[in-house]
């Protein structure tokens, strides 16, 4: 007859590394809830203060405001997107005009979401404008990017020096500016309300992995119960 000991070796030291693995895996996503609650409170201080004039070479998401004049002639519509509206939902892009700045480099500025079909025109002020938004890297095309129509001024790459050539202004800025404001009813383009915030799935991750590990033991002290019986 074997001895008890030998029958409960491996299946408990296989329980024991999977249970350190598992509450391994539950308190890395403690941690990382942590420190992506750092980076969203750092974000929310970010947008509560004022923007402000735009650097030579500002970081990434960076609140901004700068003035020029809009070359509403030269826009493009970026991405695609179905909003709820008045109308019911709705398909509509994002507006990509560029604003022309006096001996400095144009840059294409995101007014935000406007509906592909509207019954009322875009909200387009003429002569200066101050622009306040966040600076938004340019992007590159991935894998199952869609193709961009050049013909049709529609893009699903945030690229501004290839959105820059195809609509008449060269050499833009290597970054779009994001514009931010309040949202009127029945009024486009709508701006962004809100600097862009990473998700934040930790919480769950970490109860998941947590409870895993006490589904472990249970099943494992409800086995040793059964041998132990046998």
């Amino acid at each position: 007859m074997t001895p008890a000991w030998r029958r409960f070796l491996v299946p408990s030291l296989s329980t024991l590394a999977m249970l350190l693995l598992l509450i391994g895996l539950g308190t890395w996503q403690v941690y990382r809830l942590h420190w992506k609650e750092g980076i969203l409170a750092q974000i929310a201080t970010g947008e509560a203060a004022p923007p402000v004039p735009l650097p030579a070479k500002p970081s990434p998401y960076t609140k901004v405001s700068v003035t020029g004049r809009f070359r509403y002639d030269q826009a493009a519509e970026y991405g695609a997107e179905v909003r709820d509206t008045m109308a019911g939902p709705t398909m509509g892009a994002y507006q990509i005009v560029p604003l022309e700045r006096p001996g400095a480099p144009t840059i294409l500025v995101d007014r935000g979401w406007i509906p592909q079909n509207r019954a009322t025109a875009l909200n387009e002020p003429a002569g200066a404008v101050t622009v306040s938004g966040y600076v938004h890297p340019g992007d590159s095309p991935r894998w199952f990017s869609p193709t961009d129509d050049d013909a049709g001024r529609q893009f699903f790459t945030l690229d501004p020096a290839v959105i820059g050539a195809v609509v008449g202004a060269p050499n833009p800025e290597p970054y779009a500016l994001v514009a931010m404001g309040p949202e009127t009813a029945g009024t486009y383009p709508v701006p962004a309300q809100h600097l862009p915030r990473p998700p934040n799935n930790h919480l769950s991750y970490a109860i998941t992995w947590y409870g895993l590990a006490v589904a472990l033991l249970i099943i494992f002290g409800a086995w040793v119960r059964k041998a132990l019986r046998s």
